[in-house]
């Protein structure tokens, strides 16, 4: 018999990609991290939209919104993740916001901010800054869903690392989403900025290393070296409902993957899809 169920619900959007080059860029920022509960009514269709994390193109891109919508829901939305900024010769250098925000890309420019559009609690952080010394330049990371971007240093300006991202156990087991990307690096000490756990990629150094998010986790992509192309790619996101297996209907379209954790039933959605109570 059809009945209301109250389900949990972790909704991840897609991660920023990583600037490119030009001295460094700054690191993508992780894609929107939502989990709550929510009373779910009968016979109804929820139709979900799993984000893709951005282009590790020139530039770099947003990543894309993840969704739950339904008749009678207020939408549950996720923001995708900013973009890490460039340097002044290439185009704006300043992280752009967005779930968590990016990186700030050489000159000392700022990360971009967080949480937006604003939700509580909050989605994301926002990116750290990038730093200047010339002749080293270096990006700032890109924020997390757990903590903000690390500003890159101000003596070697070695590159921010990415922000934290957020631990989930949905699906029975804990497992962390949503990490920032680590900034570029020029020149100089140091190796290259790690990402932040749960995904995020590393930042580049000179014309390597710089590595795109973890698929299905949201994260950040990190930010390019000065002698490198394309910053690395964001991580697509993820939406995942947990469902008490007393009331699971086990209508699903697009192919979750579908699994139990002690009296829960849970469904994982790695693309667009829908469940009917």
């Amino acid at each position: 018999t059809p009945q209301t169920s109250t389900i949990h619900y972790l909704v991840v959007a897609g991660g920023g990609a990583g600037a490119n080059k030009n001295y460094a860029g700054g690191g993508g920022g992780a894609g929107g991290y939502r989990t709550s509960t929510q009373l779910f009514s009968p016979g109804k269709i929820y139709t979900v939209a799993v984000g893709a994390g951005g282009a590790g193109t020139n530039p770099g891109n947003n990543g894309s919104v993840s969704s739950i919508t339904g008749t009678g829901l207020t939408t549950i939305e996720s923001a995708g993740g900013g973009q890490g900024g460039q340097t002044p010769s290439v185009g704006t250098n300043a992280g752009t916001a967005g779930g968590s925000g990016g990186g700030g890309g050489t000159a000392t420019a700022a990360g971009g901010a967080g949480n937006t559009p604003s939700t509580s609690p909050v989605q994301g952080y926002a990116g750290g800054s990038g730093g200047i010394e010339s002749p080293i330049f270096a990006g700032g990371g890109g924020g997390g869903a757990g903590a903000v971007g690390v500003n890159a240093g101000s003596s070697t300006v070695i590159a921010g690392a990415g922000g934290a991202g957020a631990s989930s156990s949905i699906t029975g087991s804990a497992v962390t989403y949503a990490g920032g990307g680590g900034g570029g690096h020029y020149s100089g000490s140091g190796g290259n900025a790690a990402g932040g756990t749960g995904g995020g990629g590393q930042g580049g150094k000179l014309a390597s290393g710089q590595a795109a998010g973890t698929a299905n986790t949201g994260s950040g992509g990190g930010g390019a070296g000065s002698q490198a192309g394309s910053g690395g790619a964001g991580g697509s996101g993820v939406v995942i409902l947990s469902v008490p297996t007393a009331s699971y209907s086990g209508t699903t379209t697009g192919s979750p993957t579908i699994t139990t954790s002690g009296a829960n039933t849970i469904i994982k959605f790695t693309g667009t899809g829908s469940y009917t109570t």
